[in-house]
This record gives C-alpha cells, structure tokens and sequence, in this order.
C-alpha cells in the first residue's frame, strides 16, 4: 500500500505517458455539445471537438465531475493508499474543487487533503507531476500537500487567444460590454496565475502577440533553469515553432507539448496558444 495516491481533473491536461508512469488518476470533466454529455478526453477527443467547432457547432457548455464521480475514485483509492492529495481548477474558474471538498467531507475518517491548482491546463499539471513524484518515493501526505502549496506561486500561465468571444461568452473573463465588439478580431495575451485571469496585452496580429508573451515570459523568470509546457488548441504546426524558439532562448529542466482539452477548448477558442512554467528554486 502506498502513501499518496494522486487525484487530478482533466483540466491539467497532462501527456498521457506520463499520467500512466506516475499512476495519476484524472476525473474527466463534462462536455455538453449538440444536447450530448460528454466526458472530456474519454468520449470526444480533441481533435474531434476543435474540427467540429470550426464546423460552426456550438456553442458548448461544460460542467465539473459530481461529487458521486469523486467519491467512487476517493473510495476505491483509499483501499490502495494511507491518504489521497487531490489538485484542481481553481475555485474562481470552475466548481471542480467544491464537488471534491463535498465527497471529502464525507469520507471524513480517511486523509484527503484538496489543493487549489491556481492555474490551468499544464499549469495545474505541474503541480500535480511534482505531487506524483514525491509520492512515488514514498513521502507522506502532508509533505507531499506543503511542498506542493509552496511551489503553487511560482507556476504561471501565459497565453494567446485569436479572440475574446469564448472566455467572455463563458464567464471566466469580465469584458465590458462597448469594448467587447472591436476586441472580437484581436489577439489578446492573458494570463492565468493564483486563481486570477488577467488580460495582460491586446494585439492586431499573432505575431506581435507572441512576440509579448516571449517578452512577458522572460520578465518573469529571468536567467532561472525553467519546467515549461507549450499550449496549443488545434495549432500544433505553430506549437512546434513555439517550442523551438523557448528551448533555444531559455534553459529547459523539462518541456512538454499539450493540446487543449475539449473542456478547455470551449472556454478558450481554437488557435490559442500558450505557455504554462515555473522557474528552479525559489524565483516568482
């Protein structure tokens, strides 16, 4: 039996080699298309969902796991585990988190710590990556939860939308209502650190756009060893430039590629692209 299990949503959106190395379990977020329910990644892929939004199909809607989702996946790991660390959306941008408080509190008896990613996408997988290393050494829960809460402010997200519809029509971003037509066709850099989503830069091109969110991304972690994700939702030919450049201009502890889930997707657009990252040591 081990220590920690590790629980996470399909919003973190990590590579699938390394959910099956790590023995991380990932409850699928929900995906509504067409009058359909579907589970995120497990009955729609992504390329499926971005060729039917290019379609004109939509608009979709999503919703979190219910708490009978995280208490069948907390029940049977706690035949498994001394104690589970779960690590989600942050409560400002999704109900993930409270339906996975709700199923704890009712397993009360057994150890479950519940921890706000902050952030999204890889940059909720990081966290979750160094959660499920440290338990494959055998650490406890409680070490596992602090040094997991410790790193949480110095993993950040950057990225560029083609358009601000999906993330307003959504709710995750306030726009007002006269400004929001003329910012429909420009790109816009965001950002998404510590629960806050943050319009940082707007754009009349992808180019000078990415060109401020490499600007952004070095302002930020300056000379520091970095772990870094490119994002990419249905631009992976962009993606792979992306990712040359960031190898060739920083020091890369690791980097890793990942295309949007569908849940994701449907807040964001296609065409966005991304950068999820943390810096070595202690530099925020």
């Amino acid at each position: 039996m081990r220590n920690v299990a590790v629980v996470t949503d399909s919003g973190a959106n990590l590579p699938k080699h390394l959910k099956e190395q790590l023995d991380i379990t990932v409850i699928p977020l929900w995906l509504r298309m067409a009058g359909t329910l579907l589970r995120d990644e497990v009955e729609i892929s992504a390329q499926a969902f971005y060729e039917r939004m290019r379609a004109g199909e939509g608009p979709p809607s999503t919703s979190q796991p219910s708490v009978g989702e995280f208490l069948e996946v907390y029940g049977r790991l706690a035949k498994k585990a001394r104690g589970i660390l779960s690590i989600h959306l942050p409560a400002r941008l999704s109900g993930t988190l409270s339906s996975a408080q709700a199923a704890a509190s009712q397993l009360a008896s057994f150890p479950i710590r519940i921890i706000d990613s902050g952030s999204a996408c890889m940059g909720q997988g990081f966290a979750v990556l160094e959660a499920a290393r440290l338990a494959a050494k055998g650490t406890s829960l409680e070490e596992v939860a602090s040094t997991v809460e410790r790193m949480l402010p110095r993993i950040q997200l950057l990225a560029v939308l083609d358009t601000l519809e999906y993330i307003v029509r959504g709710g995750r971003l306030k726009v007002a209502a006269n400004l929001m037509r003329p910012l429909l066709r420009t790109r816009v850099l965001v950002s998404l650190q510590a629960g806050q989503l943050r319009l940082l830069r707007l754009a009349h091109t992808r180019a000078k756009a990415l060109a401020a969110l490499m600007r952004e991304m070095a302002a930020r972690v300056g000379s520091a060893p970095i772990h870094v994700a490119i994002l990419q939702a249905d631009a992976r030919e962009r993606a792979a430039r992306l990712r040359q450049e960031i190898t060739e201009r920083f020091q890369c502890v690791e980097v890793y590629t990942t295309g949007l889930t569908p849940v994701l997707g449907a807040h964001s657009g296609p065409g966005v692209l991304g950068v999820a990252f943390y810096p070595e040591g202690d530099k925020i």
